[in-house]
């Protein structure tokens, strides 16, 4: 185990500026799919896990996840700090878990789910909007 080569304090202030919504990748995802003429709605409050983009018209619910903070498996963005293992298991594992409750919820309240993680928006964004296109039509 290595020692963090930074301050709890200075720690503590890096983490408090990991945004939990209008990421990066969540704004290519919604930029794409406006693009291709979909309609959506953002983080709505009401669903389980607050969905990041609603398609209400297909009754979708669309997950950008970040690889590393929801545990993308085989990528090799899904690493794990070498400070605190401990601690940062436990993190990543509820993580997993409240994620798995809410896509069981939402499914189970008749909505479909899909997942888009932040390297698949990083290589392929045409297969991205084809693979969403072909689910929406499909699950209609």
């Amino acid at each position: 185990m290595t020692a963090d080569t930074l301050t709890r304090e200075h720690r503590s202030w890096n983490m408090s500026r990991i945004q939990g919504r209008n990421t990066r990748p969540e704004l290519r995802l919604r930029s794409l799919l406006h693009r291709e003429g979909y309609r959506f709605r953002l983080h709505v409050g009401g669903l389980p896990g607050r969905p990041d983009i609603v398609l209400p018209r297909y009754r979708t619910a669309i997950f950008v996840h970040g690889c590393f903070w929801h545990r993308h498996e085989g990528c090799r963005s899904t690493t794990n700090p070498s400070t605190r293992p401990e601690f940062w298991q436990n993190k990543f594992s509820e993580n997993v878990s409240r994620d798995a409750r809410n896509q069981a919820a939402l499914r189970e309240a008749g909505w479909n789910v899909l997942v888009v993680w932040e390297c698949e928006l990083k290589a392929e964004s045409d297969s991205i909007v084809a693979f969403i296109g072909r689910h929406l039509r499909v699950e209609r």
